[in-house]
């Protein structure tokens, strides 16, 4: 069962208000030393939690490139260096294993808003995955894209999720196969990868990593890929589920400093009470609801 802040001990509340100013000095310190992946408007790890049967969840996501590519990636095309990229994201669970989603992508540049369309994702898991040791599925997302952020006009995003927990660990792999079509159209490989453990009652923190090997049949050198390792943290503020993490690029091809943010919120199931509990379940954040899995099969 969650905890309302007023429930929670004084030192747990202090402790988290220190842990939320030490990152974000961190995330100014980086962005005054901030070389160089593609700015995206999610950056996450799905671990095949779903919202309730008829609920209805949201999230905005946010990422600042503080450091990242100057050239764009093709002509004409976006150049992620000091952007903000994000999308609000609204879902709703249609069964106990079938989800779908709405995305409304954007990008934030030197005082001009950028429009990315929309994209639409359906998502299938292992029914009460948050209660399982290990747990599966695959998400199908379906893109409609604007010319300065790809050169195809419609994209397809494959992604398989793969993972194992328990009390105090969760490990999850994303192996995205990426799909763009038309004249300019290819598939990439782009898994992720998330490890993290639980500190306290709705506190983790863990590492995720995000790679683009670039085209199936055509990998190029290590330094022409994109590889970002993010340190993260997840908690609760009442019923908004809160992700922060802090990415590092490893190849000259990714963005050097990255700062994200999600937070989500779940609406109450229609006919059920309105308590803190129907609020945490259902995101699909990153270790959402850890502290109450189970190890079952």
């Amino acid at each position: 069962m969650m905890r309302t802040p007023a429930d929670q001990p004084r030192g747990y509340v202090l402790g988290k208000a220190r842990l939320l100013w030490w990152l974000g000095a961190v995330s100014l310190m980086m962005g005054a030393l901030a070389t160089s992946a593609y700015a995206t408007d999610e950056i996450q790890v799905y671990n095949a939690e779903i919202a309730a049967v008829g609920q209805f969840t949201i999230q905005q996501h946010l990422n600042y490139v503080a450091l990242g590519l100057k050239d764009p990636p093709f002509p004409g095309g976006f150049a992620s260096n000091h952007s903000l990229n994000g999308t609000p994201e609204f879902a709703y669970g249609v069964t106990e294993w079938w989800e779908l989603g709405l995305y409304l992508p954007f990008a934030v540049q030197n005082s001009q808003f950028l429009s990315d369309a929309f994209k639409v994702r359906t998502l299938f898991v292992s029914p009460h995955a948050d209660q399982r040791s290990f747990f599966y599925g695959v998400n199908f997302e379906l893109s409609n894209t604007t010319p300065p952020f790809s050169q195809s006009r419609f994209g397809l995003e494959i992604r398989p999720i793969i993972g194992v927990r328990n009390t105090d660990w969760e490990f999850i792999v994303n192996p995205i196969v990426d799909a763009s079509f038309g004249r300019y159209g290819e598939v990439d490989f782009a898994p992720a990868v998330r490890l993290a453990r639980k500190l306290d009652n709705e506190l983790f923190v863990g590492l995720e990593y995000y790679s683009d090997f670039g085209e199936f049949g055509h990998f190029g050198k290590v330094s022409e890929e994109q590889h970002t390792l993010f340190a993260v943290t997840d908690f609760k503020v009442g019923v908004v589920d809160v992700n922060f993490g802090v990415g590092y690029g490893l190849t000259p091809a990714s963005d050097r400093w990255v700062v994200k943010g999600i937070l989500g919120y779940a609406f109450p199931v229609p006919g059920g009470t309105d308590t803190a509990e129907q609020h945490g379940p259902a995101l699909v954040n990153p270790m959402t609801r850890s502290a109450a899995r189970l190890n079952q099969p």
